[in-house]
Formats: C-alpha cells, structure tokens, sequence
C-alpha cells in the first residue's frame, strides 16, 4: 500500500481525465466515470463518481502498480490547506475509517476548493 504519510511523493498536478481513466480503466465499475486526475512524476490519483483511486507505479521498470482504493463513503473528515504567496502548494487531509490520515500535495495551479466541494458532496 502507499505511504500516504509520505507526502512528498504526492506532489500533485491537475491531469486531463481521460490520463487518469485510461490508468484504472480496467478497476472501473460499469456505472463509473472518472471525473478528474493529478499526476505526479510517476504516480497519479483519479477521482471517480465513486471513490478516489491511488496509482503508484513501483520498480525501476515501472511495470509493478500499486491501486489504492479509498471509498468516498469512508471518509469522516478532511480539510485543505490552500496555497499562498511564498507556499505555491495546496494539500488535502482525509481521514479514514479503518485507514487514518490520507494527506496529498498539489500544485499551485490545483483548485483545491473545488476538490473540497466534491469531497464534501460525495463524503455526506
């Protein structure tokens, strides 16, 4: 499993969607759809209508993959911290039933209030 404590793996930055369904496209529930994605050098985590899904490529090779699934429903709190003007990075906490903390680095250019608007919609 990743080290989600680890956040500097998860330097994150907003992907195209279709990146990220083309990753867990073979993990997808007939009814899910991938509704946005952040790449970081080599790892990713995709949104779905459903749960947040964290790739993280293993090996020099790249060929081993880890999938982390992290069901919306089992979220029970999270909060962001938005960038500022020397701190150009965002991150998201998220704390799982059964998991604990999940924390995320992203990007200045990520809009981290709309990832807390769609945690908070699908988390309730």
């Amino acid at each position: 499993m990743i080290d989600f404590q680890n956040g500097g793996v998860f330097k994150l930055n907003q992907a195209d969607p279709s990146v990220g369904t083309a990753s867990v496209q073979d993990l997808l529930l007939d009814d899910e759809k991938v509704t946005a994605a952040f790449k970081g050098a080599r790892d990713m985590v995709v949104f779905t209508t459903k749960r947040i899904i964290a790739v993280n490529v293993q090996g020099m090779t790249g060929k081993k993959t880890d999938y982390s699934s992290l069901p919306y429903s089992r979220i029970q709190a999270f909060s962001v911290e938005t960038s500022g003007s020397f701190d150009r990075d965002s991150e998201l906490e998220m704390y799982f039933s059964g998991l604990g903390k999940v924390r995320l680095e992203f990007g200045g250019a990520v809009d981290i209030k709309w990832v807390a608007r769609w945690l908070a919609y699908h988390s309730m």
